[in-house]
C-alpha cells in the first residue's frame, strides 16, 4: 500500500538533535551480563530513565518548545497546554520554563500522583479531569480555544523529530561498538518514540526487526495495525499508564502501520514480572511503560535466542504505591 510523504523525517531527527543537545546529553546504551544470561540474547538497554525528567519525552518537548518560540507574533505571550498520563506533560513544563512559556497540563482523575507533583514544580499548571486520557484530551482541547492556547499534540512532529534523537543514538553506538542490533523493542502510548525509530532505522539500519509493545488490555495500536485502520478501544485498563492508550492518533498510525514489524501484546503481569526481573539483573527501576520491551523480550526470548535486541527503557516514574504492588509477591 502506498503512503503519501509524511512530514517526519530523517533530516528532522538529525536537526532537533542540535536543539536537544543544548540541554541534554546522550542516555548509555548498556549491557548487562545477569539480564543477557536470563533471556539468552543480547539485551542493550536504552537507559532514557536517566534523563532529567526520568522518560524521553522531553527531548520531544525541547525541539517543540524551540520552534514555537520562533514562530512568528502571533503566537507571542501565549500558553500552551496538553493532556497527558505525565511524561509528556512533565517534558512540556519543563521546555515551556526554559523558553518562558505559560504551561497548562491537563490529566484525568487518578493520575499517578507523583507525576502530578512533578509536572507542577516545574511550573505548569495542573487541571486534573474525566477518568480517563481521551477525556482530558477533550478538557485540553476545550481550553485551548476557551483561554486561547496553543493545544500540542503528544504525536507532533517535532516532538516525534525530538524524541527520534535517541534511536540515532542506538544507531551510532552500535556501530561504534562494532554491533549489529537484530531487533528493537519499542513501548506505545500515541506513538512517538516508535514513530522516530521507524524513522532513523528504516533509513540507517533497514535490517533491523522493529517491534512495538503495548499492553494486553490497552491494545489500540495492535487492533489498528491488524484491521489496516484506525481502531479505538474502551477505556484502557493496566497499571502502565505510559502505555495506557485508547485512541491512536493518525500521524503515528500512518508511521507505524508502514514501518513497524510487528507489535506484540504483554500483560500486566509479565510487566510487572519484567519490572522485578530488571532489579534484580540491573538494579533500575523502569516503570511500567519502560519494561514493557523488557516484557516482549521475556516473551519472545526463544524465538530471539543469541540475538541483539534494544530494550527501550523509556521512563522510570513508577510511583511508590505502584512499586509495592509489583514488589508485594
Amino acid at each position: 500500500m502506498e503512503t503519501s510523504p509524511t512530514p517526519v523525517s530523517l533530516a528532522g531527527i538529525e536537526a532537533a538533535r542540535e536543539i536537544v543537545y543544548q540541554t541534554l546529553t546522550p542516555t548509555p546504551l548498556a549491557e548487562y551480563p545477569l539480564l543477557n544470561e536470563s533471556l539468552g540474547l543480547r539485551a542493550l538497554v536504552k537507559h532514557e530513565n536517566h534523563l532529567p525528567t526520568g522518560a524521553f519525552k522531553v527531548r520531544g518537548g525541547l525541539n517543540f518548545m524551540h520552534h514555537f518560540a520562533r514562530e512568528d507574533s502571533s503566537h507571542r505571550g501565549r500558553g500552551v497546554i496538553s493532556a497527558t498520563r505525565g511524561n509528556h506533560g512533565q517534558s512540556i513544563a519543563v521546555a515551556a520554563a526554559r523558553y518562558n512559556v505559560a504551561a497548562t497540563i491537563v490529566v484525568p482523575h487518578g493520575n499517578n500522583p507523583e507525576k502530578n507533583a512533578a509536572m507542577r514544580s516545574q511550573g505548569a499548571r495542573l487541571i486534573e479531569h474525566g477518568d480517563d486520557f481521551a477525556a482530558a484530551c477533550a478538557e485540553a482541547d476545550r481550553l485551548a480555544t476557551a483561554e486561547n492556547l496553543d493545544f500540542i499534540h503528544s504525536a507532533d512532529p517535532h516532538l516525534i523529530h525530538g524524541v527520534g534523537t535517541y534511536a540515532l543514538e542506538i544507531i551510532e553506538t552500535a556501530q561504534a561498538r562494532g554491533l549489529t542490533i537484530d531487533a528493537i523493542c519499542v513501548p506505545i502510548g500515541m506513538g512517538s518514540g516508535l514513530c522516530g525509530v521507524i524513522t532513523a532505522f528504516r533509513a540507517l539500519s533497514p535490517t533491523t526487526k522493529i517491534y512495538g509493545v503495548q499492553a494486553i488490555n490497552a491494545p489500540s495500536y495492535y487492533l489498528s495495525w491488524k484491521a489496516g485502520h484506525i481502531v479505538n478501544t474502551e477505556a484502557p485498563q493496566t497499571f502502565a499508564d505510559g502505555i495506557a492508550t485508547s485512541r491512536p492518533a493518525p500521524l503515528p498510525f500512518e508511521i507505524i502501520q508502514s514501518g513497524v514489524d510487528e507489535i506484540i501484546l504483554v500483560s500486566d503481569a509479565e510487566i510487572a514480572e519484567a519490572i522485578r526481573l530488571l532489579w534484580r539483573t540491573t538494579h533500575q527501576m523502569p516503570e511500567g511503560a519502560g519494561a514493557a520491551s523488557t516484557a516482549a523480550t521475556v516473551q519472545r526470548r526463544h524465538e530471539w535466542h543469541g540475538q541483539t535486541v534494544v530494550n527501550v527503557f523509556c521512563g522510570g516514574n513508577l510511583d511508590t504505591e505502584t512499586l509495592r504492588k509489583v514488589f508485594a509477591v
